[in-house]
Order: C-alpha cells, then structure tokens, then sequence
C-alpha cells in the first residue's frame, strides 16, 4: 500500500514538539536522544519517513536501556510521523503501547499527553466517539495537574472533534480557550493552529468579522516564527482562508486575493527554504487554484504544473493526484480536451492504490462522510462522454463510453470502501471480472446524474448506448424524494405521478432498445438518490416495470461476482426473532417464514433465545453454508457504526457482519445469499442507502435480498416465502424468482399497492 502523508490543511490538530536534548558538561549526547532530534529536524522540513525511521530507532535503543518513559516518548513521536504518512493503525497501536508505558512510570501529565495523540488518532481514523472519549480524559488530567500548554492543545483537538460534528458553537469556545492558554504558556504555535482553526468556525458562524480579525492575528503572528514545516502548513492555510473570506467582503475581493496570493507565495517560499518539497506541492497547487477562480488559466497552468513536478519529485502522490486533477479541469477550460482527458487519465491512476488513505485523510472536519474524490471520477466521465459525442467511428465512441463508465465505476467503489472503512472491496475486486453483456436478454442501465443533466448508458447486446436526458440533478432528486414519500403511503395512489414522471426520464428514452432485443432482465446501477427508491414501482402507465421485467440492483459492475447459483448444493441456515426484544416490536409472521424455509431447504434454524450473536458466531464458523436468512430488525445508517441488525441479546454492527459473515469472503464457496427480511434505511439518506446497496459485498455473498424500508410483517413473510420456492426453480435466476414473488403480492388484492412488494430488492448477483 501506498502511503500518504496526512496533511490537515484547514484545521490543525496539535503536534508534539521535541525539546533539545540536555547534556552535562563533557558528555557525549546518548544515540537515542540524538536520534531523537535527528527525527524532530526531518519532521520539521516534512520529511516523514526519515522522521519515522530515526523515532522507531530511537524506540527500540530506549527498550533495550530498559527506559520505558522515554521510550513511551520516541513511540509517540512514530505515531506523530505515522498519522502524517497515513498509517492510520500502526498509530493507534503504537499509541496504545506508548499509554501502557506511561502509565508503568506513574506520570500523570504525560499520560494526558498521550490519551491525547490517542483521541487524535482515533478521529483521523473517523471514529469521533472514541476520540472524544480519550481527549475528555486527557483534558480532566490535564486541569487537575494545571498544566496550561497541554490543556491548551487538548482543547484545540477537542474543538476539531465539536467541530466534525458541527458543534461550532462549541468548537468555537474549545478553540478560543486553547488560544487563551497557548499564550498564557508561550507557545506561539500552538496559538496560531487555535486561531485558524477559530477562523474557519467563525467562517461556518458566519461571523465574517471574527474570521478576518483572527486572520490578521494570525498573520502578523506567523512572521515571527522561524521556518519549519508546521510554519508552511500554516501559511498555506492562512492563504485559502483569506481567499474564502471574499464572498463576506466583496468591497475588498481584490485586495483579500492579494493577501491570499501573497501569503500562498510565502508559504513557498518557506517550503524551499526548508528543503519540505512535499509541502512546496501544495504551496504551488493552491496558488494555482486561486488563479484557476480568477479565471487566469495559464497562470494557474503553470503553477499546478510546478506542483505536479513538486510533487512528483518528493514522491508524494496524495499531492500528486490532486495537482494533475487540477491541470486537467485547466486544460478542460482552455479547450484541450484530449490533453485535459490524459491528465484525468493520469490523477485517477495515482489516486488507485492510496484512495483509502485519501478518503482519510481529504475528510473535511465539518462535512462528515463527505468524500473529496468523487467530483474527479464524474468530471472525467464528463469529458469522456464529450469526446465520445465528437468521435464519429463506432469502435472509438464505444471505448469512450466504457471509460465514462468505468470513471463512474471507480467513484463507487470509492464510496463503499468509504462507507464501510475497510478493504471489502478491494477483496471482493480481486476475484471478479468486469462484466458488459451478460445475457442476451439481460441489460444493464447505468445513470450517471450531473449537475446540468442525467446521462443513461445501457448495456445492450451490440454494445454500450448514451441517451442524454436534459434534467439536472436538483430535478431528478427532488422527483426521487418525492415518489420515496408517497410510495411509503400505503392507503392512497400519490406515488403514481411521480412514478410515471421517473419512468418518463429514466426508462422511456431506451423502451424500443429494450423490445427490440426482447430484455427480460434489467439490472440498475443506481446512482446518489437512485439508490433510495426501487426501479420496480416505476410506471408507464399502464404497468409498472416489475410486470415487465425482472429487476436486480448492484453497486457497480466491477463489484459482481457473476457465477451463477448452484441449486445442488443449497445449505441453509434461518435465525430471526418473533418475540419483542431490546425495545423492537415483535415479528409474529416470521414464524411462518421460517416454517416454509425448513420445509423447503431445512437446516439449523436460530429463533428469539437461540438467535444470539453468539450461537450465530458459532454456526457461521463451523458450518459450510450457502444462504443465511435473518428475519429480524435492522437499519442502516449514514454512518456505518450505527448500522445494525437486531439478535436477541445484541445489536449485529456491520464491522460485527464483516468479522462473522464476511469469513466467507475467503472461502472456495463463498456465502450465495444473505437475506434480511426486515432492514430499513431513511427516506432520503443516500449515504445509508450505499450501505445498504454494499451489504452483500461487505458480507462477502455473491448476492442479498433486502428492504428498503420495514413494511407489514405478514406481507414480508409471504413474498419471502414465496421467492424461496420460485428459487428452486432451476430456470428461474434469483431476479427472476424475486419478480414472480412480488408479482404474486401484487396479485393479491391486500397488498397489491407497491408499498408492500416493491422495497424488496436483489443486491448484486441476480444470476
């Protein structure tokens, strides 16, 4: 894996500084205290695996001297040089070893100082909980010992944290507080991280006046400080805070974009004075976003192409893919397309082996879940999709296509490795192929909504087919919201116009497509809000598409694993809950649901006491299963932690389905299907509606039935019911099996509205 460093442009947490080393007269200095400096001087000019490679030397002299305090204090400092590299957990470890060290020598304020780096590592890491936890502690220390410096850099941590969770009220006051202290215990640094961080929140406030007189602070402040990475990375952030302190004073847009620019060239200047080549990149790139929204592309060209070579020569591609997306929306202004393309071509491919990291460490404190590199994917698929229009020979327009979609296929499965945190994609990517056309009559629709129109590509036998359809992305979704609300309605018909509406835009332009080529199967790759709602409860006016076609969802093409079900070997295991249980309403139906199940497949069933995490743990691990059935409660969440599926004594999390289920991904014969018979997500929520377009891959099935929403429990248990015989089917796919049961619902007069029968959706394989 790649590794990145872990730049925090707009708010600082607190970085632990290195004091001199002390010598008695005559001395020789001890080789860890000088490897000790060795690293705080590489550090300080941004060189961080240099930095690393002396502190983790360091550590290992003070171990072997039988020092744990000062080795407690060299691990520190890795795990400082391994958050800005982007290795995320060996910090957290080796911070969880440095606590235990620390508190084997009884010092209470060092140990605040580590439970801080802890709760700084647990939020680089997305897990704001845990880090407020830890910075909580760490502060309650801190006040007790009265050490000023320190409560002052918990607190500007702590404001980073409320500020995440767009508390700026608190962030604000956290903020000013650390300011107040830093000053009180001279440490000017850590004053100048508190202000900017204060200005940003004063930004989000909207108290324009606050950001600027802080702004200003901070700038006179910065003079005085001797050059040095954190003076760089400070600059940097001055600059593009000046610069969007604009839009509140437009009498003095001119003159803040001066300062800006100014600033920006300082803080490049500082970089090369330093020797921080790493950090020159983003002084150079920056410098030519601020020309890039003056509109002075050249100027800006030649800026980010300074950077790209920065960049390239430190050997940093988090800075790199950034700087050659920029040269490519440049030369995409300046007309040059096919130039513009090659540089988008190139940002995507540095980007590939770091996007965890990235995902990491692009996270914008304000805007949790807010992926940063989704707009890079969508403005390449964009050009490819122009160069398409302009290229007349078939086979060349067709390459242009797949590029388009295969730009859109790597922003989602960005997103799931986002969502979910961890590398399930990456397993799932390893043993599958990409797929284009599966089945003559299968086709697969690909909408990819941008801001001024939706673009359909589908997947027909003679190849890939582009229809524009001239409705933005604030008309399409609104629609979606709207036809999500209504269709929830079971006792009125206010879904159908907006059902129809939608069949208008996304399935009208392709029907003679569809009837020529005798499409029996379609299978949606959803985009943003399209994930919300099912395809199935469309209309034409006359039928809804399940009445025409079997529909299968999945998150993208390359995520398929398309091996078709083996019928022979069908082993079964069914766990649910009837009984009320930590406060959710029981599921009597669901008895019948599992009476037909054991009828029609047998195996071990879990019910209410049985169906424990526990005795799920252990029937997971001992048995050879092709289908796991849960019929119980679950939700799915915007942010995965609190994604669940209810068991009687416990609430099954996703990191829990990954640690029990996901066992399966490594198998000869992975899991076929996980059905959850009663899962929910928001109306509305697009990021839990990615978790839960991502549940079979997580889980490491090839396929999953799920619901989009919790519907009537005897009307569950009977399609359930139902698409389990039409699986034994041999002819019939699971699409196919799930279209005859929510056709048998809609046959019956009870439950015919789409409420009942339509959020049931087939995840991934449909095969």
């Amino acid at each position: 894996m790649v590794r990145l460093m872990f730049i925090t442009l707009f708010l600082f947490m607190t970085v632990l500084p290195v004091a001199p080393p002390v010598f008695a007269a005559g001395s020789e200095p001890a080789a860890p205290e000088v490897l000790m400096q060795q690293g705080a001087q590489a550090f300080a000019r941004g060189a961080f695996d240099e930095a690393l490679s002396f502190w983790k030397q360091a550590a290992q002299d003070y171990e072997r001297a039988g020092k744990p305090r000062k080795r407690s204090e060299a691990l520190v400092h890795v795990a400082q040089a391994e958050q800005s590299l982007g290795q995320l957990r060996p910090a957290l470890q080796h911070l969880e070893l440095a606590l235990s060290l620390a508190q084997q020598a009884g010092d209470p304020v060092w140990m605040a100082f580590v439970q801080d780096g802890i709760g700084k590592a647990y939020f680089a890491n997305r897990q704001p909980e845990a880090a407020a936890h830890h910075l909580f502690e760490a502060l309650e220390i801190a006040r007790a010992q009265e050490a000023r410096g320190l409560m002052a850099a918990i607190l500007n941590d702590l404001g980073i944290v409320r500020s995440f969770h767009q508390q700026y009220l608190d962030a604000l006051a956290a903020f000013t507080e650390s300011d107040l202290l830093a000053q009180g215990a001279d440490q000017p640094a850590l004053a100048i991280r508190a202000r900017l961080n204060a200005a940003r929140v004063a930004l989000r406030l909207k108290r324009h006046q606050d950001a600027r007189l802080w702004l200003d602070q901070v700038y006179d402040q910065l003079k005085d400080l001797s050059a040095s990475h954190d003076k760089t990375t400070a600059l940097i952030t001055l600059g593009l805070l000046y610069h969007d302190l604009r839009a509140a004073f437009p009498d003095l847009s001119d003159p803040l974009a001066l300062r800006a620019a100014d600033v920006l060239h300082d803080a490049a200047a500082v970089a090369e004075q330093t020797g921080d080549i790493r950090t020159l990149s983003y002084a150079w790139g920056y410098l030519g976003r601020l020309y890039e929204t003056e509109h002075r592309y050249d100027d800006a060209l030649t800026l980010t192409r300074q950077a790209v070579f920065a960049a390239q020569s430190a050997s940093a591609p988090e800075s790199l893919y950034r700087w050659q997306w920029q040269t490519g929306r440049l030369l995409a202004a300046l007309g040059k397309l096919d130039e513009a393309i090659a540089a988008y071509r190139s940002a995507t491919a540095t980007l590939q082996p770091i996007r965890p990291e990235v995902a990491t460490a692009s996270q914008d404190a304000g805007s949790p879940g807010q992926g940063s590199v989704r707009p890079l994917y969508f403005e390449f698929a964009d050009l490819l999709l122009q160069r398409a229009a302009l290229t007349e020979e078939g086979h060349a327009s067709q390459g242009y296509l797949k590029a388009a979609r295969d730009a859109v296929e790597a922003s989602k499965a960005a997103e799931l490795r986002d969502y979910f945190r961890d590398e399930c994609v990456d397993a799932l990517q390893a043993h599958t192929t990409t797929l284009d056309v599966i089945s003559k009559t299968t086709a697969v629709l690909y909408p990819i909504i941008f801001a001024d129109r939706t673009e359909l590509l589908v997947s027909l036998p003679t190849g890939l087919k582009r229809v524009t359809v001239p409705v933005p992305a604030t008309t399409l979704t609104q629609e979606v919201r709207a036809f999500r609300r209504m269709l929830e309605k079971r006792t009125t018909r206010e879904y159908l116009p907006h059902a129809q509406q939608l069949y208008e835009w996304l399935l009208r332009p392709l029907d003679e497509d569809l009837k020529a080529f005798a499409i029996d199967t379609l299978v949606v790759v959803p985009d943003g809000p399209l994930r919300t709602i099912p395809l199935a409860a469309l209309h034409d006016g006359d039928q809804f598409v399940i009445q025409r076609y079997a529909v299968a969802t999945t998150p993208g093409l390359n995520l398929t694993d398309p091996r078709p079900l083996n019928r022979e070997r069908l082993k079964m295991l069914a766990g649910g809950l009837t009984q009320a249980a930590q406060g959710f309403p029981p599921l009597p139906h669901v008895t019948i649901e599992l009476q037909t199940i054991r009828t029609l497949y047998g195996g071990e069933q879990l019910v209410n006491t049985r169906f424990v995490v526990s005795d799920l743990e252990k029937e997971l691990k001992e048995k050879r299963l092709s289908v796991l059935h849960i019929a119980s409660h679950g939700r799915f969440e915007k942010d995965v932690a609190h994604s669940f599926v209810l068991t009687y004594d416990d609430k099954l999390t996703m990191a829990k389905l990954d640690q029990y289920v996901g066992l399966f991904r490594f198998r000869q014969d992975p899991l076929e299907l996980l059905t959850l018979s009663a899962c929910e997500t928001a109306a509305g929520d697009d990021r839990a509606a990615l978790g839960l377009a991502g549940v079979a891959i997580k889980a490491g099935a090839r396929s999953a039935l799920a619901t989009l929403w919790s519907i009537n429990d005897e009307a569950s248990s009977t399609l359930v019911a139902e698409f389990y015989k039409q699986l034994r089917d041999p002819d019939a796919s699971k699409a196919v099996a799930l279209q005859r049961a929510q056709l048998n619902l809609l046959g019956d007069p009870v439950y015919q509205h789409p409420a009942y029968w339509s959020p049931f959706l087939l995840l991934n394989n449909w095969l």
